[in-house]
């Protein structure tokens, strides 16, 4: 591939996005400031990270880290869900983009990415345009949102998706069992010493392991998963604000309605009476 041509680079995005995109048999090359997925959807496109290509079919995916040079193209027609990570916006362990890797997926991630783009041409073609009320373009950003969680959430939870047995032994932790575990248990207080028992690590050396895989401390990584978990259950209208509060870990409703309405704009009221498709 031409290694001697001008690299744009995409300037840096404030929240998770995700896209369908279909690939031109011509190659472009992209850089950008955010980590991103690409996953297979139909047909087939081959794209080279870092020197390293890969064909990208319904059943595999790329992650490409920020600053990663990526070369592609489409292999006949195609198309491909993209997810747009910026840092910091979801709980996704950091170290989770330490190279960049394509990855074979499960077949029940294989289905979650056709249901989100299903949802995503309904949101696409009713995508506020320009002008247009807060409360339609609070609509498209709560299926941005919805939509890059339950991926994350996906991603994570595949088997191997992190890697072989020597990764994982190379960065010190093994995060997704990790992010696993915290997922599990997001009602309990985090109790960092039974956190670090169950990895086999004294507290101290745990600390400065999990900083290093997720890029922040225990507990604050545990608070951006637990309002991230909070976002599959408000879709759910059986289940009131205060057993959504309890289940993810806040100590009543108004410590929930805070903290979430600090991190997306809006109270968790506001937020489930907003359209999700």
């Amino acid at each position: 591939m031409n290694s001697h041509r001008t690299i744009p680079v995409t300037a840096p995005v404030a929240a998770p996005g995700i896209a369908l995109r279909c690939y031109g048999a011509i190659e472009e090359t992209d850089v950008h400031d955010f980590h991103q997925i690409v996953l297979g959807l139909d047909g087939e496109m081959v794209m080279t990270v870092d020197g390293v290509g890969e064909r990208i079919d319904p059943s595999s995916a790329w992650l490409i880290p920020a600053g990663a040079r990526h070369d592609y193209a489409g292999v006949g027609e195609n198309r491909q869900l993209v997810l747009d990570l910026p840092a910091a916006a979801l709980a996704v362990p950091e170290r989770l983009f330490d190279t960049a890797r394509a990855v074979r997926i499960a077949p029940a991630l294989a289905q979650l990415v056709r249901e989100i783009a299903q949802r995503g041409q309904r949101a696409l073609l009713a995508a506020p345009a320009p002008g247009a009320s807060e409360r339609a373009e609070m609509h498209t950003r709560r299926f941005h949102w919805d939509a890059s969680t339950q991926l994350c959430a996906a991603v994570l939870a595949q088997a191997g998706i992190a890697g072989s047995d020597a990764f994982e032994a190379a960065a010190g932790l093994d995060f997704a069992r990790i992010d696993r575990w915290l997922r599990a248990h997001l009602a309990q207080p985090l109790r960092i010493a039974d956190l670090a028992a169950h990895c086999g690590f004294g507290m101290r050396r745990f600390h400065q392991l999990f900083i290093e895989a997720f890029g922040e401390t225990p507990h604050r990584y545990l608070q951006r998963l637990r309002l991230d978990t909070s976002l599959a259950l408000l879709a759910d209208p059986r289940l009131s604000l205060t057993h959504i509060a309890l289940e993810v870990g806040f100590g009543d409703q108004s410590a929930f309605t805070h903290a979430f309405t600090r991190r997306f704009g809006l109270a968790p009221g506001q937020w489930r009476a907003l359209p999700s498709h």
